[in-house]
């Protein structure tokens, strides 16, 4: 049954759930197939590792794959008030307390820029991928193109994590601000469970039933859902300003006279944890192909979005720390408690409304952008086909938004809000540098153009700039006072970038939209997310390498087999040699 053609078994597998609807590939027709595919694995691997997708492949062939088209409905003000939408929520409404509190002070607003800067880098390098290759596979399918198939899918299984764990987070933060809403501790509405460790043991039923009324709005209509954003958007917006207006009303300059207690590490701390509050925005490049023109509306949308949620974040973290000594702000809901401290308790359900609003916008963006995300993985059949599925009537990819919300919802119901974030930043950076190494690539190497002498110079300063940010980030990690490394490191980074520059020709140029500054903002993006990541405590670098351990064994176990199966039978049945460069043979 070919995967690429073979209208028949695509319709078989659209209205049934049997084993063909999950592994219908070669390999898996017979425990001898299977067998033969397992002792494979090797000239296999090195076959993925070596191969990458085109951008005609990823736009026409394997978005086929989903029987029916995703309806074009979007334009810029839709994916502007998606961005908006997709990014203010659990983490200005709650980490902003937490990360004041305990490692950066009133300077947490440094924090917020030094997290808003590298996000707006990966949004220009999004961006560009965006307009160039709209289709619902964000990130997954430009790594796919430019690193190739192994790479995309690390970081395919770290993009379900993060849409995962981050719509987990949210939907526990949005029980907090409902408690807070009706005068109680977060923890009243949530079942005790005491077997259990101290992270693990707050069950909470309410976030599970606010991802199910979630996940049937996601499913219904992608034009509807935005409607609904934009709507409940103007109204957050207006809370924003009603909280900054009010808030500074009630400042008292007294509580910045400490501004960093915590110093310079703390506030690139509570940085690596802020990013948590910009993620969000990848999930606005996977609605590319619902867009009606990609070219004008996705650079638009992206980063006006962005632009306006940096400038918010930064004047409500300022907000804030003038209203309470950051001694005192409350780690649950530190807005609804400040303006409860300052005499205004009326407020503080102005602000939980605004919160829940924020977060409720927040869960449906992520369903709809995680699913997109799962709709193109299986695509490439390195998840089970049966997900890529897109319903005729709504035109929304329902089975796979089912299963990323329901996988979300047992996160949301056992574990804590801290852990959540911390991994959460750690996958989320991860991907945003390997998307910023992906436009370099994309920049100055095309196969068959670029020529040796290039490609090895090209190598060399990448690796060079990876691995003077690598070193900074080391040294950060696990020196306190020192500087002789960053005196190295630095100019290393530095020399390498204006190397690539200076002495590398840029083989492709974007045909719509182009990231400005290149090589310079893509790697300076590079540098800041490692940079970051050297700041990230180690318990959860711990759970990141178990989680990617996980994803390895099935690959190697089913992932790698499905997606050499359908490139072979794609590159078969349509007798072509491009449909993937270093392709089967």
């Amino acid at each position: 049954m070919g995967d690429y053609g073979g209208d028949e078994g695509v319709r078989r597998r659209g209205c049934s759930c049997t084993k063909e609807d999950f592994l219908p590939e070669e390999s898996f027709r017979s425990w001898g197939n299977y067998a033969r595919a397992l002792k494979d694995t090797p000239r296999r691997l090195k076959d993925r590792v070596l191969t990458r997708s085109l951008d005609q492949t990823e736009l026409v062939d394997v978005k086929a794959q989903s029987q029916h088209e995703m309806k074009k409905t979007l334009n810029w003000w839709d994916l502007m008030w998606f961005g908006i939408g997709a990014v203010i929520g659990a983490g200005i409404f709650v980490l902003t307390g937490l990360e004041a509190r305990e490692h950066a002070g009133p300077a947490v607003v440094l924090s917020y820029v030094v997290s808003g800067i590298s996000a707006l880098l990966s949004v220009f390098c999004y961006t560009e991928f965006a307009v160039e290759i709209p289709v619902a596979g964000g990130s997954f399918a430009y790594l796919r193109v430019e690193l190739g198939d192994f790479m995309a899918f690390i970081a395919a299984g770290n993009i379900l994590l993060e849409y995962v764990i981050g719509g987990a987070a949210v939907a526990r933060s949005w029980t907090s601000y409902f408690a807070t809403l009706l005068n109680h501790q977060p923890n009243d509405f949530r079942i005790v469970a005491h077997s259990l460790s101290s992270d693990y043991r707050y069950l909470d039923p309410i976030a599970v039933v606010v991802l199910a009324i979630i996940c049937v709005m996601a499913v219904m209509s992608t034009k509807g859902s935005s409607r609904f954003n934009y709507i409940a958007s103007i109204f957050h917006v207006a809370v924003i300003i009603f909280i900054i207006i009010a808030g500074l009303i009630k400042a008292d300059t007294k509580n910045y006279s400490d501004f960093a207690p915590f110093g310079v590490r703390g506030i690139f701390q509570a940085s690596a944890v802020l990013f948590f509050a910009y993620v969000g925005f990848d999930a606005v490049s996977t609605m590319a192909e619902e867009t009606k023109n990609p070219g004008r509306d996705i650079p638009i949308g992206l980063v006006g979005s962005m632009v306006i949620t940096t400038l918010a974040y930064c004047l409500l973290a300022v907000t804030l720390c003038l209203m309470q000594p950051y001694t005192e702000i409350d780690k649950d809901a530190p807005f609804s408690v400040a303006f409860e401290a300052v005499g205004w308790g009326w407020a503080k359900y102005i602000v939980a409304a605004g919160a829940l609003k924020g977060m409720t916008t927040v869960l449906l963006v992520s369903a709809v952008g995680q699913a997109r995300y799962l709709t193109h993985i299986a695509r490439t059949h390195m998840m089970p086909p049966w997900l890529a599925i897109v319903n005729e009537k709504t035109g929304t990819p329902v089975n796979a938004t089912v299963v990323m919300l329901a996988a979300t919802a047992v996160i949301a119901f056992f574990t804590s809000l801290e852990i959540l974030s911390n991994l959460l930043s750690i996958s989320t950076l991860f991907i945003f540098m390997l998307v910023a190494i992906g436009l370099l690539v994309r920049r100055y190497y095309v196969s068959g153009e670029t020529t040796t002498a290039n490609r090895i110079k090209f190598i060399v300063f990448l690796a060079l700039i990876l691995g003077s940010s690598i070193a900074t980030a080391l040294y950060w990690a696990i020196s306190t006072d020192g500087w002789i490394a960053y005196a190295i490191t630095g100019p290393i980074w530095l020399l390498s970038t204006i190397g690539l520059w200076l002495f590398v020709p840029q083989a492709r140029e974007p045909k719509l939209w182009g990231v400005p500054l290149v090589p310079w903002l893509p790697s300076l993006s590079i540098a800041i997310n490692i940079f970051l990541l050297g700041s990230i405590d180690r318990a959860s670098f711990e759970r990141f390498g178990l989680w990617t351990l996980i994803i390895l064994v099935y690959y190697f176990l089913f992932g790698l087999h499905a997606s050499y199966d359908t490139a072979k039978e794609a590159s078969s049945a349509k007798q072509m040699k491009n449909v993937e460069e270093g392709a089967v043979n």
